[in-house]
């Protein structure tokens, strides 16, 4: 769910990485944002983000399980604070595979920060889907990983759910088709459709039919919460960001990692200890 507070950039610092080299065989010199919190922590665990979440609005844990960790929250590429479309000079950003992301974050950590070994890596939602990437790309790197409502591939059901708000962005007359920024505005009407489409997939039925909309977040109508929360809050994003991190997200898959495309086989070569915390409401993950 993305924040509706005006954004805030404490504490973010940037790794670059000259001519990394992209799964789609492109080369761009890339930005990777983090912030380290307890950096003179000997033992590190790694946050990446998740849709719609920034560095700073990222549950890090450290003023409870992980406060005697090193913990660094990393931006995955495409969200806006690492390298994006809606940052980069380059007319077209390549194409983003969770290999890619996990890779810069990868380098990140041992190149810049010099870990040695990770304690675990923790994410929700398209975080998750990189804890399982990470536990598969690098099973001597990290002890535990805890994808926190994801999944190790895509499914069909999450996948279309995907194409209903992209549909509502792409089709809305401001995006036109991709050229809004070439006119110089933004495309309020596509944000705010996009918002508006997600919303009712990012909690349960349980949540809106008793109403937490109002008994918890004080807002007097659905519409009112939906305007807030959802249309407003993804005013603040980058229409191309937006979609290329869906479209990562509908073609993850651990199974990519191998020549047989098997994501069974590549989960059960994994060594670290996992922990899959699934939510038995969730509408997509599960």
């Amino acid at each position: 769910m993305p924040s509706v507070e005006d954004y805030d950039s404490t504490g973010i610092s940037h790794y670059s990485i000259p001519d990394f080299k992209f799964l789609d065989g492109s080369t761009l010199t890339i930005n990777v944002a983090y912030r380290s919190f307890n950096p003179s922590a000997s033992e590190v665990v790694c946050i990446p983000t998740c849709y719609g979440g920034r560095i700073n609005n990222t549950l890090n844990f450290t003023h409870g399980a992980l406060k005697d960790y090193h913990v660094v929250v990393v931006a995955m590429l495409g969200n806006g604070e690492s390298s994006s479309p809606s940052n980069t000079i380059e007319q077209n950003f390549p194409k983003l595979d969770y290999q890619d992301v996990v890779k810069s974050q990868y380098e990140l950590l041992t190149k810049y920060l010099k870990v040695k070994e990770l304690e675990a890596v923790i994410g929700f939602s398209m975080g998750a889907q990189q804890a399982f990437y990470w536990a598969c790309m690098y099973p001597d790197f990290m002890k535990v990983s805890i994808p926190i409502c994801g999944s190790a591939k895509t499914s069909p059901h999450n996948w279309a759910f995907l194409e209903g708000p992209k549909a509502a962005l792409l089709n809305s007359v401001d995006y036109a088709d991709g050229a809004y920024k070439v006119k110089g505005v933004k495309p309020v009407r596509g944000l705010r459709a996009f918002g508006r489409a997600y919303c009712a997939w990012a909690m349960s039925a349980a949540w809106f039919r008793e109403k937490i909309w109002q008994k918890e977040l004080g807002y007097t109508t659905l519409d009112d919460f939906m305007r807030a929360q959802w249309e407003e809050a993804f005013e603040s994003w980058d229409a191309e960001d937006l979609l290329i991190l869906a479209r990562m997200w509908q073609a993850g898959d651990v199974g990519a990692l191998r020549e047989d495309g098997d994501y069974i086989k590549a989960l059960a070569a994994v060594k670290a200890r996992v922990l899959v915390m699934p939510a038995s409401t969730d509408q997509y993950f599960r």
